[in-house]
């Protein structure tokens, strides 16, 4: 509770947080919207393919054009100014540089990006989801031996689900459930960049007008998103997820208690210690009464009498039974937010969620049958959707995970709905990604030996 007194602090003394971005988009621009209205909090440099698309972003968010003059990582120090660069190696060498965010959105030069910034002795704000759920157990892992903080992003709903488990367990109630809301239903799965809009009920007009980019809105519809951040938060928090992927039940507010607990129970969970998605929508396309589209939630029970008790006396949504109780935040900020993870990092030394164990995954799943010789396209494409499962399981099918799932060349035919394999694939780039992700699954999988996954 007292990040910002230690910051000021530290500006008082003049010694200001110094952060490198890496990424200039979306999330990166509401990062640039709020740093320069926090003193003490210093942005060295701004690093992006694209340093024209870089400049863009800190004058649409309000950066006055001598605030990001800056013509070096040096002067940028000396001045208090912003370097914009397109070289984000030299971003994480930087000495002066003590915490990097990687807002890339991109799996492969996002895991890149933390390698760097680990040999760079940077602490890492991982907003790139995508890269965390590949890689990211190894990486924190690499980080935590060098006494660096490998962090998810707050404002992002990842970081939130893990404060809310956090919660719960400090509290001494039983962890149920962890989840998020999310406008979604079956047919979804099934959407592709062409087809996207009509579920956002979009015209092309609209569209036309507007900076839409297709691929990263199907993801979000497609269910690819839901998958990758919850196998994350399973990563972070311990908590299991179906090998059937993510159910998606209809839930509101009132319900969250009465849905997400075990069916033995007259819930609608496998069992306990479970992550799962809120839908907002019914199967018939009717808006959840109270629905939970924006925000994240936890359910969790009472461990006696005497909490139960407690639960109505307080006034806790429960479930029918009084023994269930649910705590959610409706809403996340994303890069409005993600300051707190820095300072978190650097003044604290901890992370808002970290990937600790290799426990879930993302893994690559037919749209449609699939025929060799064709090539998949990612992220919200043509090809393929994402289904979290188990690591046991995506390791004992040799899964391949949806962050190498772009521009690979497929040497088997795929059937709708199948998972794609390793070696259904031929790998012929990225091989230093495919090498380290083979690591990860060789030292910290199901089937590593116990000591090296306790060592992680």
């Amino acid at each position: 509770m007292n990040l910002h007194s230690m910051l000021a602090e530290r500006a008082a003394n003049g010694r200001p947080i110094r952060v490198g971005l890496i990424g200039a988009g979306k999330f990166g621009s509401m990062v640039l919207a709020q740093a320069r209205k926090i003193p003490g909090y210093h942005i060295v440099a701004v690093a992006d393919l694209d340093a024209g698309k870089a400049r863009g972003s800190l004058a649409r968010t309000g950066w006055q054009p001598d605030e990001y003059s800056a013509t070096s990582f040096g002067n940028a120090m000396d001045t208090g100014r912003t370097f914009v660069t397109d070289d984000a190696k030299a971003l994480c060498d930087f000495d002066g540089i003590e915490c990097v965010i990687e807002a890339t959105g991109h799996p492969i030069a996002g895991t890149r990006h933390a390698l760097m910034a680990i040999e760079g002795m940077k602490h890492i704000v991982m907003v790139n989801v995508e890269a965390d759920v590949m890689c990211g157990p190894l990486l924190g892992k690499m980080a935590r031996e060098k006494g660096l903080i490998y962090s998810m992003a707050y404002g992002d709903q990842p970081a939130f689900m893990c404060e809310l488990v956090d919660w719960v367990r400090s509290c001494g109630f039983e962890l149920v459930s962890a989840g998020k809301g999310m406008n979604f239903q079956p047919e979804y799965r099934y959407s592709t960049p062409d087809t996207v809009w009509g579920y956002f009920g979009w015209s092309e007009e609209f569209v036309a007008k507007g900076d839409f980019n297709p691929k990263m809105y199907n993801s979000f519809t497609d269910g690819t998103k839901a998958a990758i951040e919850m196998a994350a938060v399973a990563n972070a928090t311990g908590l299991d997820c179906s090998d059937n992927g993510l159910a998606f039940p209809p839930t509101g507010l009132h319900d969250l208690a009465q849905v997400f607990k075990p069916q033995s129970d007259g819930g609608r969970l496998e069992r306990s210690n479970m992550i799962d998605i809120a839908a907002s929508q019914e199967p018939d396309g009717r808006e959840v009464m109270n629905n939970i589209r924006y925000g994240m939630f936890v359910t969790f029970k009472a461990p006696d009498e005497y909490t139960k008790n407690c639960f109505e006396q307080y006034g806790l949504l429960t479930d029918k039974s009084g023994w269930y109780g649910s705590m959610w935040r409706p809403f996340h900020l994303i890069g409005l937010e993600t300051s707190v993870s820095v300072m978190s990092a650097v003044l604290r030394h901890e992370p808002t969620g970290t990937s600790k164990l290799f426990h879930a995954d993302a893994v690559a799943t037919a749209k449609s049958d699939l025929k060799a010789g064709e090539f998949l396209d990612g992220e919200g494409g043509f090809a393929t959707w994402a289904k979290s499962v188990s690591a046991r399981h995506s390791t004992a099918v040799d899964a391949l995970p949806m962050g190498l799932a772009h521009h690979v060349k497929l040497k088997n035919n795929i059937k709708r709905d199948q998972i794609v394999k390793m070696s259904d694939v031929e790998f012929t780039d990225d091989l230093d990604v495919v090498d380290l992700r083979r690591e990860q699954v060789r030292t910290m999988g199901p089937a590593a030996p116990l000591r090296e996954r306790a060592d992680a």
